[in-house]
């Protein structure tokens, strides 16, 4: 959808990614899409976040912005200020059979419940081993770091990851909404999207792996389209006054429930033409951009 033809005053209500439109490597946000939110909701717009992260793993700067609100999980939660208001976990039938899929199939895995994300017990050293080859052909990766050889970063991911993650063993299973999982296998994505494709919405994922492939899982009816439209109900706001802008392949039902949508720069083309509209890159000025072309700043 999209119904603005030029700049406009009304009151709006933008959902925002995160990973490839507010962060970029992960913690770089562009000092212009810290402008572009706080301005937008002093000029009397919503903003809210809408991602596939857990609130728990939501990175600190990007909650030092200031939103309104934000639709986590890929649309499984959902908080209004710091009210949650929306809250969708797995029915523990259909993660049994999630879990015993992956494990099965020997691949690597994070479980992620509204407060946190639970890693498997593999998944740090195969990250760290996607990282270091990320690493040895983007050495500037490195000098960002600090960091003098592929040893320095290999301690440095695992420090950050055991801290950052927690062990599968203390999941709260009744509590869990998504599943992240990382293979060796190129196919990996297609084959779950096969055999789980009766309960599960199984897509691609964004992390950046120079090798294998990694996805998201999660219950079908679950999505960001799903949680804007509970979000907009509660509001009493109109989809036609939504703004949805992102970069990956779970955010094609946001894309189609917003009455404007925009797709990062770096965005698959498939993906900018679903969205409708494309602004610039993460840290070109992207969310800037987007906001001005609409009229929020």
């Amino acid at each position: 959808m999209d119904h603005v033809t030029s700049a406009e005053s009304r009151p709006r209500i933008v959902f925002l990614d995160v990973d490839g439109t507010i962060l970029e490597h992960g913690s770089v946000i562009a000092s212009s899409t810290v402008t572009a939110i706080r301005t937008a909701r002093a000029n009397g717009h919503l903003v809210y976040l809408c991602t596939g992260r857990a609130e728990g793993d939501l990175h600190p700067s990007v909650r030092e912005i200031g939103f309104d609100g934000a639709i986590t999980n890929g649309g499984a939660f959902a908080t209004r200020g710091d009210e949650l208001v929306v809250a969708h976990p797995m029915e523990r039938a259909d993660l049994d059979r999630l879990t015993g899929y992956l494990v099965d199939h020997g691949i690597q895995f994070f479980l992620q419940s509204h407060e946190a994300v639970f890693a498997s017990e593999g998944i740090f050293a195969m990250m760290a081993d996607f990282l270091r080859m990320r690493a040895e052909r983007r050495r500037e990766d490195l000098h960002h770091l600090g960091l003098d050889d592929s040893d320095d970063l290999l301690d440095s991911v695992m420090a950050e990851a055991s801290q950052r993650y927690r062990p599968l063993e203390e999941a709260p299973l009744d509590e869990i909404a998504k599943a992240v999982f990382i293979s060796g296998d190129s196919d990996a994505v297609t084959r779950a999207q096969r055999d789980l494709g009766d309960r599960f919405h199984v897509i691609p994922g964004s992390m950046p792996l120079p090798g294998g492939s990694n996805g998201e899982i999660s219950p079908l009816g679950v999505n960001k389209g799903a949680g804007i439209l509970e979000i907009l109900a509660l509001l009493g706001r109109d989809a036609a006054d939504a703004v949805g802008i992102g970069d990956s392949w779970n955010d094609v039902e946001m894309f189609e429930v917003c009455g404007v949508s925009f797709a990062m720069g770096g965005a698959d083309p498939e993906l900018q033409a679903l969205a409708g509209r494309t602004t610039t890159g993460v840290l070109d000025d992207g969310v800037w951009n987007a906001f001005v072309e609409i009229g929020l700043v």
